[in-house]
């Protein structure tokens, strides 16, 4: 028996190097997109784009190495969809709180994900929440990602009247913009793999092409590609405001937290079902060293210079190619690790060729949805809120409060209170809090 057969279990699960390998490089190059995106949204918080797609890639290559290894899952982590806006523009650009200093918030959440996988806090927390919310939750991060990447595009503007318009389709970046909606939704149809990171390529030579988008590439030697890490700023991010452990810290900790956790149980789910990991009774085997595995790339990717790092659903993708095991996410680590050096040039790619896929990445987290029951009001009303207040208060924290608060409410007016709601409750109790605080400071 071979050290890969010993160490994956390759015959146990009816595999082998061979498929593993190929189904970890479909695994990286469908979700090779987030090399791009990632510094075009954190960019907008003014982190050096070089340096954050050299992160990228690291905290993608050494998570995907966790997982592999210590879970033996093929299952591939990255920076999250989603938490990357939230933390680019609610919590730098909407909060004011410098980009070094969320850095080290997103440090701190990774050591406290950890601390709680270990308490088993977090399995109590997920039996908490219903997983209605979790599919609402995921839909409305869906929408404001689609949200930024539209107002990226061009396509959606600013209006004293009435907040929003469509923009100037006049303008040739929009045009473009538009093309290269085109050109990933073909693909996508086409089943082309990796159709998101070829069609953005596509979009971008195009637009160089045409003249639309300025080809100004920047050095990117080793200075460039370290000028985010080890920039975290641990003791500004544990007295913000010169408040000590205030309410901005701790709303901040809890979204990367618990937006972290709905994000991985929803993927681990989908995952194992499809490569048939999962038991019977419904668990999943080995949850902790998975979660051990999140928390430790996501503590590396503060570190390099990325925000929160998540389980990426992505990895579907490789298990319908076979992947089994965690070989498949070794394969998509070792990648990951091997596309760093050139990942810098990602600074050349412009926004009119990243924004549709935004707006596609944001589609396509709409499916969650179906199982929400919408003839239910007690879990229809807190899904619906949670959806739509996300993207249209821009704040992920919002969208968790007002779902959380009403589903509590609805839960005693239909007389469903049951002894494992205590934790529900006091979540809701905290985000009241925080409204109310809110109220008193405005």
């Amino acid at each position: 028996m071979s050290f890969l057969d010993r160490t994956f279990q390759l015959r146990e699960r009816g595999t082998s190097v061979q498929t593993e390998v190929l189904a970890g490089a479909t695994t990286f190059l469908t979700m090779a997109y987030i090399v791009l995106v990632n510094p075009s949204i954190l960019g907008a918080a003014g982190m050096p784009a070089a340096g954050v797609a050299a992160a990228t890639c690291l905290a993608a290559g050494i998570g995907c190495l966790l997982m592999g290894f210590l879970a033996n899952y093929p299952i591939a982590l990255a920076p999250g969809m989603g938490l990357n806006a939230y933390f680019a523009f609610t919590v730098v650009q909407g909060m004011g709180v410098p980009w070094q200093t969320a850095l080290g918030l997103v440090f701190i959440s990774g050591v406290l994900f950890f601390l709680l996988t270990l308490a088993g806090v977090r399995q109590l927390i997920v039996s908490a929440i219903p997983r209605a919310l979790f599919s609402a939750i995921a839909a409305g991060i869906g929408l404001f990602i689609a949200f930024i990447g539209l107002r990226g595009a061009g396509l959606v503007a600013d209006n004293p009247a009435t907040l929003v318009t469509l923009g100037d389709v006049k303008a040739p970046t929009v045009q473009l913009a538009v093309l290269g909606l085109a050109i990933l939704s073909v693909l996508m149809v086409l089943k082309v793999r990796g159709a998101i990171f070829i069609g953005i390529v596509a979009t971008a030579l195009l637009g160089w092409a045409l003249g639309l988008a300025q080809w100004s590439p920047q050095p990117y030697d080793v200075e460039a590609m370290t000028s985010t890490a080890f920039q975290l700023d641990i003791p500004s991010a544990l007295g913000i405001g010169g408040h000590g452990l205030g309410l901005a810290l701790l709303e901040i900790l809890f979204v990367f937290l618990f937006v972290d956790l709905f994000d991985n149980v929803g993927t681990l789910v989908a995952v194992s079902k499809k490569a048939g990991l999962m038991q019977p009774d419904g668990t999943i085997p080995r949850l902790n060293r998975i979660l051990f595995a999140d928390a430790g790339a996501t503590v590396v990717g503060s570190l390099a210079g990325t925000s929160t790092v998540v389980s990426y659903i992505e990895s579907a993708s490789g298990v319908s190619a076979g992947g089994r095991t965690g070989l498949t996410a070794v394969v998509t680590g070792l990648l990951f690790l091997a596309v760093m050096f050139v990942a810098p040039w990602a600074q050349v790619i412009p926004a009119a060729a990243t924004a549709p896929a935004l707006i596609l990445v944001g589609g396509m987290m709409m499916g969650p949805l179906t199982e929400v029951d919408w003839d239910d009001p007690v879990v229809a009303i807190p899904a619906f809120l949670t959806l739509v207040t996300i993207p249209l208060t821009f704040s992920i924290a919002n969208g968790l409060a007002f779902g959380v608060i009403a589903y509590a409410v609805l839960k005693v007016a239909s007389r469903r209170v049951g002894k494992a709601d205590w934790l529900l409750f006091a979540l809701a109790a905290l985000f009241v809090a925080r409204f109310v605080y809110m109220a008193v400071e405005g």
